[in-house]
């Protein structure tokens, strides 16, 4: 019993604090990061596992409709009924067809071989190799024409910078909807050449 009212006020406070900011016990994956600009870094992250579904919709629609599908599987909707915990950011990637994956990094350690399978077909799971990440981090709104506008400010940086792209930018995202906008960390993010 103990334990259960230990369980339930740790997730009040995660919650509560998460609303101004706090991110209390959520991983992101393991990477080294050096400056390159004020708000502009540059990040070196090794292999990961992620748990990534495909939607077809709106940007916004998109985003709200692969976290939930992402979300059950990490909750339990597997072959093994297990939980998996809760990592940073959520990550959006698309086209300008309305074609989005959103994708979910699970813990550090993780093996293909070693999560369980997601009962929904829609959810697969990815291993991604090693890169180098040019990473713009902001806050406040994280709407289409924001994520556009920093996308435009972070290839200007690498433009004139010298580096060269090889991926389409990604947004990632590490706050709940319920987080003050000013307190939220949001990022965009381009693979690029080392």
């Amino acid at each position: 019993m103990l334990t259960q009212i230990q369980t339930a006020a740790t997730r009040v406070l995660e919650v509560a604090g998460s609303a101004v900011g706090i991110r209390l016990g959520v991983e992101e994956p393991p990477h080294t990061a050096r400056p390159l600009v004020p708000g502009v870094e540059i990040r070196q992250y090794g292999p990961r596992i992620a748990a990534q579904t495909h939607v077809l919709a709106n940007e916004e629609a998109a985003r709200s409709a692969g976290f939930r599908r992402l979300a059950r599987y990490i909750f339990g909707a597997n072959q093994q009924r297990e939980p998996i915990a809760m990592t940073m950011p959520v990550e959006q990637q698309g086209s300008e067809q309305q074609s989005w994956v959103i994708r979910f990094y699970l813990p550090a350690g993780s093996t293909l071989q070693s999560l369980p399978a997601p009962d929904d077909e829609r959810v697969s799971l990815v291993e991604l190799a090693p890169e180098t990440v040019a990473v713009l981090r902001f806050s406040g709104d994280r709407g289409p024409s924001r994520t556009a506008e920093k996308t435009r400010q972070l290839r200007e940086t690498l433009r004139d910078y010298g580096f060269a792209p090889v991926s389409e930018p990604s947004a990632w995202f590490y706050d709940p909807p319920w987080t003050l906008a000013c307190l939220r960390r949001n990022e965009i993010a381009i693979s690029v050449e080392t």
